[in-house]
This record gives C-alpha cells, sequence and structure tokens, in this order.
C-alpha cells in the first residue's frame, strides 16, 4: 500500500494509518530528512528480527539507528549525556545527523545482543516527527539500500521505492523525492569524531 503525504499539510488519519500497522508489527517504508528509511515499532521483537532479514543479517549484528521524536525520548535508551554532548546534540538536532551513544542496558535486552552503543535520529521531517510523536517510542530504522545500483546507492524516488518494494513492505509513505546522502554520523562516546560525513555540517 502506498500513501502520500504532505509534510506541510499533515493528514492525521494517514499517520494514525501507519501508527497503528507498526504497532501491529509491520515494516514501513518512510521518508526523513536524508535518505528514505524503512523501520519497525521497537518494542517489538518480531518486526526487528523481519527488519533485520530484509537486510540480510542477524538483528545482534546490524547497526539500526533509533528514529525519536526529541531528546527526552532518545534519552531513555542511552547512559546519560554528559553536558558538552547534550549541548551538541541539542544545537543540531531535529537535522540530518546520527548520533552514536552509549547504549543503557535495554538496548541488549530489544536486540538480544551485547550492544554498547546506538545510534541515534532526530529528523527535521514533520512525517517522520509526527509518527514517532503517537507511536510514543523510537522507530527502529535503516536506510533504503539499493543493492542493484553500483552508481546510486540509495533510493530516492517514491515511484521507484514502490515499484521494487509494493511485494515486499506492507506501507510505503510517499513524502517527496528524498536526497541522494545520508544523514552525517557523528561518534560521541569519546569526544567527538565525524564517522561519515553526510547532508548535515556539524559545528562546535
Amino acid at each position: 500500500m502506498r500513501i502520500e503525504l504532505n509534510p506541510y499539510h499533515l493528514d492525521s488519519r494517514l499517520v494514525d494509518e501507519a501508527v497503528s500497522r507498526l504497532k501491529k508489527g509491520e515494516i514501513i517504508i518512510f521518508p526523513t530528512d536524508s535518505l528514505y528509511a524503512m523501520g519497525c515499532d521497537l518494542t517489538n521483537k518480531k518486526a526487528i528480527l523481519e527488519l533485520a532479514k530484509l537486510r540480510g543479517v542477524k538483528s545482534s549484528k546490524v547497526n539500526f539507528s533509533l528514529i525519536c521524536t526529541n531528546i527526552t525520548m532518545a534519552s531513555n535508551y542511552v547512559k546519560q549525556l554528559d553536558r558538552s554532548t547534550f549541548k551538541l546534540m541539542n544545537q543540531h538536532l531535529p537535522g540530518p545527523f546520527t548520533f552514536i551513544l552509549n547504549a543503557n542496558n535495554d538496548i541488549p535486552r530489544l536486540f538480544d545482543s551485547n550492544k554498547k552503543e546506538v545510534g541515534i535520529r532526530i529528523p527535521d521531517n514533520a512525517i517522520t516527527q509526527s509518527i514517532t510523536e503517537k507511536l510514543g517510542n523510537p522507530i527502529v530504522a535503516s536506510s533504503l539500500h539499493n543493492e542493484e545500483d553500483n552508481i546510486q546507492p540509495y533510493f530516492y524516488e517514491p515511484e521507484a521505492i514502490f515499484e521494487h518494494f509494493e511485494k515486499i513492505i506492507p506501507l510505503i509513505i510517499d513524502g517527496g523525492n528524498g536526497h541522494l546522502e545520508g544523514s552525517t554520523v557523528v561518534d560521541c562516546r569519546n569526544g567527538v569524531e565525524i564517522i561519515r560525513q553526510g547532508i548535515g555540517k556539524l559545528t562546535y
């Protein structure tokens, strides 16, 4: 199923549809402020396993991000943030950044792994923000890779996304064309280190 959502005039009924499907354990495709992503409800282990299967890896090995509504939601899954890290995140979020932080004890339990770190995303995208807020907890997400294209490794056009995934993913949200570049990945576990330069320009 494909639905169109205008980030400037959100249809609350369609947002509710997306949230309902997440709560049922379904995987959805949705836009962010960088790449399109596929994701599921963090509280549904079966859905996380299915998401990992789609990526071709074990859930204990894959590096998913948690898409949150705000830093308060994110803080439920990470160890206490020091002042400088909180300030850095507060200055750049919402925005096209993934912050790698020390995970608290909930993350290994949720992913059946010994993960000690977690990627946090708070996209500057009204569609994603609205869905996550209504869901009440993070979405486990992975960027929408195009394994068949050696030149352009990510899907960004809704029409191409639908053609490729319509028989695989129950709900695809068309929020307009995505970007060709991912978020900037910043490791804050020991100082500040840019792991991948993406759309976001870090200032500190």
